[in-house]
C-alpha cells in the first residue's frame, strides 16, 4: 500500500466516523464573534465556551460595545474559560483594532488576522476556513499529536505540522481533517490513554500499542516514534541501575 493509499484509508474511515460536516463546534453569529470564541478556546473545550458566549454576545451585541468594555467586568465575564486576563485584554485590543484598521470587518488574509492581539495561526485558519471558506488546516493540542502518531507528521512545532499536514492531505479535506482529529483525541486517541484497540484507523496507524504523551517524534511511518520509545527505554533502566548502585 502506497503512502497517498494508507492516507485515502485514514480520510475515509475518518470520514465514515464523524461525518462530512465541516462546521466548527463554537457557536456565533457573526465574523467577530467567531473571532472571539477562537479567542476564548485557548485551554478551554467548545462547550464551555458556548456556554460562555451565550451570555457574553448577548451582553456584548456589537463590536463597539465590547471594544468599550471594562477589562475588570470582562474579566468577571469570560472567567470560567481560564486564562481571564490575558483573554479579556486581547479581546478588547483585537476589537478596537477591527474598528481601527478594518472598518469593524474581520478580514480573511492570515497576515492581516495574526497581526491582530491575541490572534495565532490557529485562530486565524478556523476564521479564514468557516467564515469565507478557504481551505486552512488548524493545528491544535489534538490535531498535532494524532498527526504524529499516524505518521503524518515528525514535527513538534505547529506550523510545521500545519505545512506537513497540507501537503499529504487534499485540500477539499483541510477543514474536515481538524474537525475529525478533535473528534477522535477527544474520544479515543488521548494523551495519556489511548484506546488502540477500539479505534477505526489501527490498521493504519504506526503507533498502535506504542502511543502515549504528546505523540512527539513519531516520523512517517512510525520509525521515529519506535526508535524514541527503545531509547526512552534504555535510558529509564539505566538511571534505575544507576539509583539502585550502591556507589550512588
Amino acid at each position: 500500500m502506497t503512502e497517498q493509499e494508507r492516507i485515502a484509508r485514514i480520510l475515509g474511515r475518518l470520514d465514515e466516523a464523524y461525518g462530512t460536516d465541516s462546521r466548527t463546534y463554537l457557536e456565533y453569529g457573526s465574523a467577530w464573534q467567531l473571532l472571539v470564541a477562537t479567542i476564548l478556546s485557548a485551554q478551554c473545550t467548545d462547550a464551555r465556551v458556548n456556554l460562555v458566549t451565550k451570555d457574553l454576545f448577548r451582553k456584548y451585541d456589537s463590536l463597539e460595545k465590547l471594544a468599550a468594555a471594562r477589562q475588570e467586568e470582562l474579566e468577571q465575564d469570560i472567567y470560567t474559560t481560564g486564562f481571564y486576563h490575558h483573554k479579556a485584554k486581547n479581546i478588547i485590543a483585537c476589537a478596537q483594532a477591527l474598528l481601527e484598521r478594518h472598518g469593524g470587518e474581520v478580514p480573511s488574509d492570515i497576515e492581516s488576522l495574526t497581526a491582530l492581539p491575541g490572534v495565532g495561526r490557529k485562530t486565524a485558519n478556523v476564521v479564514r476556513g468557516n467564515v469565507y471558506g478557504v481551505p486552512s488546516i488548524v493545528v491544535d493540542t489534538h490535531v498535532g499529536r494524532i498527526a504524529r502518531r499516524l505518521g503524518l507528521s515528525a514535527n513538534d512545532d505547529p506550523v510545521k505540522v500545519e505545512f506537513d499536514l497540507m501537503e499529504k492531505i487534499p485540500e477539499d479535506h483541510w477543514i474536515l481533517i481538524n474537525l475529525h482529529l478533535i473528534a477522535l483525541g477527544r474520544s479515543i486517541c488521548k494523551s495519556q490513554r489511548p484506546d488502540c484497540e477500539a479505534c477505526f484507523l489501527k490498521e493504519e496507524c504506526p503507533s498502535r500499542g506504542k502511543a502515549s504523551g504528546s505523540g512527539k517524534g513519531a516520523g512517517k511511518a512510525g520509525k521515529a516514534s519506535a526508535k524514541a520509545g527503545k531509547k526512552a527505554g534504555n535510558a529509564s533502566a539505566k538511571a534505575s541501575a544507576r539509583k539502585k548502585s550502591p556507589a550512588e
